[in-house]
């Protein structure tokens, strides 16, 4: 019987799958693309956030299950690979055993949750987790010897990962392989193979239960189905899929950090990304992520641009009744206002694109 690595789990919109393999060749070749830190930093992060973005959308749009405490799990990984690196030494050994006891810490956790949180109704879920990782978060920080506190660690790699390593004497197309590069495509390879593996969980036996029980879970209760078995062990997938994004995390900054691995505001990103892209297609994961860190990159850069222009024009109508306009416009504009504006278009992505980006491209498509 031959095995299809995507099943039946397929974009279902020709713009979608356009879109889909354009963003993947995009970051396949960014470091070559666009030149400067800030444009690999940009690219990185997306394949970060497309491995703990799908890995919540497999617990929220697959099961239904609102947890606050993702971001814990995202952390668990950065820590458990950053102080093995930190203590055992920079080599991929100490990455490999780091990963592995993250991912049981991470199995350990996902599960005591699960057992005695998943019973209860949803919203009560949702509380428990936030009370346990707001706990976690601030235990990171009352512990400072060992993880570093709020000022963080600085945490050495593997030579090959390293900036300073050069792979080839002389630049390929331009660029120099160093370290960071291979960095890079380390963790795009791994975003691509997790990603097309979280495809087949969903598209397998498995996940198609995991539908059945969000659309009605009595019903899939009645026919035999144990809902909070599946619930957990899906809560258990998605937690395992953060904990290996945020080993990617550690590996690409080589900093930990409570503010970059278990800040709430993360968590917000995550839920933003995963309504923008669409809930319950992992597809919106791989778009929302692009399309929200690109524009969180770029849109400072934006408004710096517009407020200049606008001061310019103020000064150029002094004395005229445009003057107060343009002002008022330049100080509305300013790149402090970065997050307001960031908000705008995200209640606007919202209140238009209901379903995300994926189920529009699909309803489309299904007109």
């Amino acid at each position: 019987m031959s095995i299809h690595l995507l099943s039946n789990e397929l974009p279902r919109s020709r713009r979608l799958s356009v879109a889909l393999v354009a963003i993947v060749l995009l970051l396949a070749l960014a470091p070559f693309l666009f030149p400067g830190a800030r444009a690999i930093n940009a690219a990185a992060t997306i394949c970060i956030f497309v491995v703990l973005t799908a890995s919540y959308d497999l617990m929220l749009g697959y099961t239904g299950i609102i947890s606050f405490a993702h971001t814990m799990f995202y952390g668990v990984g950065a820590y458990g690979v950053g102080l093995a690196l930190l203590h055992r030494g920079p080599s991929f050994s100490s990455v490999l055993i780091g990963l592995g006891a993250a991912m049981l810490v991470s199995l350990a956790l996902a599960l005591l949750i699960g057992v005695f949180s998943l019973r209860v109704q949803a919203i009560f879920y949702a509380m428990v987790t936030l009370a346990i990782a707001s706990c976690v978060s601030v235990m990171t920080s009352q512990f400072p010897e060992w993880t570093g506190g709020d000022d963080g660690l600085t945490i050495p790699v593997p030579e090959l990962l390293s900036p300073a390593f050069r792979l080839l004497e002389e630049p390929l197309f331009d660029k120099v392989i160093n370290g960071k590069v291979i960095t890079y495509y380390l963790l795009f390879v791994v975003a691509l193979l997790a990603f097309l593996l979280m495809l087949r969980i969903v598209a397998s036996p498995f996940g198609r239960v995991l539908q059945a029980i969000r659309e009605n879970e009595f019903r899939a209760e009645a026919i035999g189905y144990h809902t909070a078995a599946y619930r957990t062990l899906g809560s258990v997938l998605g937690a395992l899929g953060a904990t290996l994004a945020g080993a990617m995390l550690v590996l690409w900054l080589r900093y930990l950090g409570p503010d970059t691995t278990l800040s709430f505001a993360i968590m917000l990103n995550v839920l933003l990304i995963t309504f923008i892209g669409g809930r319950g297609t992992l597809y919106g994961a791989v778009l929302g992520s692009a399309l929200y860190i690109v524009a969180q990159t770029y849109l400072i850069d934006l408004m710096k641009w517009a407020s200049g222009a606008l001061v310019q024009g103020a000064a150029a109508q002094a004395g005229s009744s445009l003057e107060p306009v343009l002002a008022l416009l330049a100080r509305l504009v300013h790149a402090d206002r970065w997050s307001l504006w960031m908000g705008v278009l995200l209640v606007l992505s919202v209140y238009y694109f209901p379903t995300g980006i994926v189920g529009r491209l699909r309803a489309r498509r299904a007109a």
